[in-house]
């Protein structure tokens, strides 16, 4: 029936896919430069001489022309399999495999082919008993293969399969961001391979016609929808390839990737140069011929322990650095154990000046609170034992400020603390409070220092917050500092008292994470400390919320910067604005989660 309605109908269907590939290299010629796309060019020339090779022998009776035409058929299938593994490995991010000796020996083959064939009338390896037998009104021929034929097919065929195997990859690799494109690309070779496969091995009813040209048909559909559908050359595997490979390379933290055993797999540049080795020489070898760290572990029943973190110090370059050493499971995609990810980041820096903190911080707290202890001690007895009224101003002036100096030394202790990490403890909210007011008032009996705790119902007596996880010391820094900060700069020109002395009013309630009464849920603490003073100057809360002093904005001391750091420490956010009529107002909202 397909004879009578589409006479010739395989020359038909062998030039149309030739036209196709024809088509489809001059729509994808705008992309060339981009990964792949001039190997793919050459899968279409190779599919295009291929197809139309055969369709027109098919339409040629001449047995010399037909023989000529035979011969450039097999230079498309020759040339199809080895620029669609170049194309592959050039679009899956692997073009570095290009100039590898496993690929110039695939080129090789094609080169010793295309010789054999052009020879093959002295040889035969390729076909002998050449001769014309029609079929379907078409000259199709007979012959028997040769040796290299049968090659030739084998080995375009595992060309071909390896391509495909790297589009899989990529696409069970990288999900669906690269889907559709690489899945319509590995499919589209399967209809000629298959085909081709068949017409090789005399499979069908017709075994002197081969059938792959036809089978271009549905092969160059589906590259079409990869490249208008899918954009496949407008977002490319390269780039998470390039990607990867950048995340490793490009780090100048030393990576190395070990084994189960403990054995070197990969170095990256970093870690070749701390360990002084090559990646090469180093690959195989055990990780502590170079270096000394503790990678994993085991418990007493044998199974692996959580993975190791730890310091090393190395001697690289005349010079000795400390490493901190992260080590991670390294899994395959099913989450089996496959080896260990080591990683070393330099903190020589961060070591020295922690050392530097930590003797500034005790000199400054041991000598300044000693030195000051003794300069307030004679201030105290010079206020007693002078007359001169001047001169008891000034021995008060004396005292007052060295027992600054002293606080400034407590301060400095607190700092310390906040910088460390530790972690959050139940905390009861409402006694934490009550005792930081409470030491308030007997340190200034002359201040009134309200407290007011509510809850997400309302407040007043009886309400509580109760105990919540929180960093306890990082809590007291804030109340503290702020009430502090209140009471000692306030002016005596307040608007609370009648007699204008210092006022401070410390509120605490619950709120839900949005803010809400009723929602049931309570994850904040929100503080809010407020006073009738002068208000803190803009200056001082520019340096704060800046994150840096400089001689122009600086603070007057460390209350503020203390309360800062206690809110990173907390996680919390810490707000500054003015009070009506007067005064200040700092709100600090924490996130909490209840005891249970």
């Amino acid at each position: 029936m397909l004879p009578d309605v589409v006479p010739a109908w395989p020359a038909v269907g062998s030039i149309a896919g030739g036209v196709g590939a024809l088509g489809l290299a001059w729509a994808i010629r705008r992309h060339r430069g981009r990964p792949g796309v001039h190997w793919f060019l050459g899968v279409f020339a190779a599919q295009a001489t291929w197809c139309l090779s055969y369709g027109v022998g098919l339409l040629v009776d001449d047995l010399a022309i037909r023989i000529l035409l035979e011969a450039t058929t097999w230079l498309g299938i020759v040339w199809t399999g080895v620029a669609f593994l170049g194309f592959a490995l050039a679009y899956t991010g692997r073009s570095d495999v290009l100039r590898s000796r496993l690929f110039v020996a695939a080129v090789g083959f094609g080169l010793l082919s295309t010789l054999v064939l052009a020879t093959n009338p002295v040889h035969g390896a390729f076909w002998t008993g050449f001769g014309v037998d029609p079929v379907f009104g078409v000259s199709t021929v007979s012959y028997a293969f040769g040796p290299w034929a049968y090659l030739v097919v084998a080995v375009e065929t595992v060309l071909v399969a390896s391509a495909v195997f790297l589009l899989v990859d990529t696409l069970l690799s990288y999900g669906p961001l690269y889907r559709r494109e690489s899945a319509a690309v590995a499919l589209s070779s399967l209809p000629p391979g298959f085909a081709l496969v068949a017409w090789t091995l005399e499979i069908g009813p017709v075994p002197q016609l081969q059938l792959a040209p036809l089978m271009f048909v549905p092969h160059v559909l589906l590259d079409a929808y990869a490249f208008d559908r899918a954009e496949m050359f407008d977002r490319h595997p390269t780039t998470s390839r390039a990607a990867e490979r950048t995340a490793i390379d490009d780090l100048t933290d030393p990576v190395i990737a070990l084994s189960l055993d403990r054995r070197i797999v990969r170095l990256n540049p970093a870690a070749e140069t701390l360990l002084g080795v090559e990646a090469a020489t180093a690959r195989d070898r055990p990780l502590d011929a170079f270096l000394d760290v503790p990678i994993g572990g085991e418990n007493d029943e044998g199974d692996e322990t959580d993975d190791a973190d730890a310091e090393v110090a190395v001697e690289t370059r005349g010079r000795r650095r400390t490493y901190a050493v992260s080590t991670s499971k390294l899994t395959d995609p099913n989450g089996t154990h496959v080896g260990y990810t080591v990683v070393l980041s330099d903190v020589t820096e961060r070591e020295r000046r922690r050392q530097q903190l930590e003797v500034l911080n005790r000199v400054l707290r041991h000598n300044l609170r000693n030195d000051a202890g003794v300069v307030n001690g004679y201030g105290e007895l010079l206020v007693e034992r002078l007359e001169d009224p001047e001169l008891v101003r000034m021995a008060d002036a004396i005292e007052r400020r060295s027992g600054a100096l002293a606080a400034l030394g407590e301060k400095a202790g607190t700092v310390e603390s906040l910088l460390d990490d530790a972690d959050p403890t139940a905390v009861d909210v409402d006694e934490t409070a009550e005792s930081i007011v409470a030491a308030a008032r007997d340190r200034t009996p002359s201040a009134t220092v309200e407290l007011v705790i509510g809850t997400e119902t309302g407040g007043g007596p009886g309400a509580e917050i109760g105990t919540v996880r929180l960093r306890a010391d990082a809590l007291r820094a804030i109340l503290e500092n702020s009430v502090e900060n209140a009471i000692e700069h306030h002016d005596g020109e307040g608007t609370e008292r009648e007699d204008g002395g210092p006022w401070v009013r410390v509120t605490l309630r619950r709120e839900s994470a949005e803010g809400g009464e009723n929602d049931g849920g309570r994850n904040r603490l929100v503080l809010v400390v407020e006073d009738d003073g002068p208000g803190i100057p803009d200056h001082e809360v520019k340096a704060v919320e800046s994150g840096r002093e400089t001689a122009l904005e600086h603070g007057s001391g460390l209350g503020l910067w203390v309360v800062e750091w206690a809110a990173g420490a907390l996680g919390a956010d810490v707000e500054y604005a003015d009070r009506d009529p007067r005064g200040t107002r700092v709100t600090a909202s924490v996130p909490v989660a209840d005891e249970e």
